[in-house]
């Protein structure tokens, strides 16, 4: 697979779509960037220049930003796309937005294009039922830094032809992630529905009094904090002991909050208008400065915490396994 011989296009160049420019550049695409909106063409070129930058210092490559940067096109002009063999849609969850862009998108790009959604709400069946090629549409969900987290989910559509899912699946693995197949759509795909099970779980603990969002905060970081980025749940139960997992849920899993109302102690900082670290309003209440720090520590974390996740890979004890047999045979 010959990266420089297939161009990507990203239309919406918000934070997560530049990113996703820059995740596009450094494994070496062509890269189209598209901004429908006037003011994300303004700061799309500096987010992406800027993210380079803070790669090349954190030795996620090797080249100043404008060795990559000689790749990029920013337009506003759909016609540009022409020659995109993948395009990654990354505007508003707004169905009626997404079906205009769509329409544009696929009046100008060739019939045999992959035409995918960041969306992280909207069913991808729903979506590609607005398109003129269903079978050669996909989800494609990201984790913010796209440059440098791991976190890809590829999801079909009920209509999506599952080998170009493949073909994704194949692909993502040039652009440094450990991906997701989600073959059969299902709302909230993967990872939402496993998080918001804990959100729903946190508020509720808060909220009957357990404890306070600190020490809630305390125990996601000092426990599953602890083990997620090594290995995943069924793994962890793996290794520490099905049979307890088991005794446990037979207690446990009924006192589970199940509820399917949105809860009240984030209704009401919604409705005050918080917006959490981007307005400092949220479950804390943060100075505007210690608001701005949060957002460069978390960006300054990802870049540690992706070398600690590259040194222990899904597959790093079928690896080093394969390496002591092989050495065991040379010795024999």
């Amino acid at each position: 697979m010959n990266i420089k011989e297939i161009p990507v296009a990203v239309v919406g160049l918000g934070l997560m779509g530049s990113s996703i420019v820059t995740c596009m550049l450094i494994a070496g695409h062509p890269v189209v960037a598209l901004a429908p909106l006037g003011n994300d063409l303004l700061f799309a070129k500096k987010r992406i220049s800027d993210d380079l930058e803070k790669s090349l210092q954190h030795g996620i490559v090797k080249n100043n930003p404008e060795y990559y940067l000689q790749n990029l096109t920013i337009t506003e002009d759909y016609a540009d796309l022409f020659a995109c063999k993948l395009v990654i849609e990354c505007t508003l969850e707004d169905v009626a937005i997404k079906q205009s862009v769509y329409q544009k998108v696929e009046s100008v790009i060739a019939s045999d294009a992959i035409l995918t959604s960041n969306t992280s709400a909207i069913p991808i069946s729903t979506l590609q039922k607005l398109t003129l090629h269903p079978e050669r549409f996909f989800g494609l969900h990201w984790a913010i830094p796209a440059h440098t987290t791991r976190f890809l989910e590829i999801i079909c559509g009920d209509d999506s032809n599952i080998s170009h899912g493949e073909f994704l699946y194949e692909l993502s693995s040039h652009w440094g992630k450990e991906p997701i197949l989600v073959r059969k759509d299902i709302a909230g795909f993967i990872t939402n529905r496993l998080m918001y099970a804990m959100y729903r779980e946190a508020i509720s603990l808060v909220e009957g009094g357990y404890a306070t969002v600190e020490d809630i905060d305390r125990s996601c970081r000092n426990n599953a904090g602890y083990f997620m980025t090594f290995v995943g749940i069924f793994r962890w139960m793996d290794l520490t002991g099905v049979p307890a997992y088991h005794t446990v849920m037979k207690d446990l899993l009924p006192t589970l909050n199940n509820s399917t109302k949105v809860p009240e102690l984030i209704s009401k900082i919604v409705e005050a208008g918080g917006k959490g670290v981007a307005n400092a309003k949220g479950f804390y209440d943060y100075s505007p400065e210690e608001a701005r720090l949060w957002e460069e520590t978390y960006a300054a974390f990802s870049y540690e915490i992706r070398e600690l996740a590259l040194k222990y890979p899904a597959d790093l004890v079928k690896k080093t396994l394969k390496e002591r047999q092989e050495q065991q045979q040379q010795s024999q």
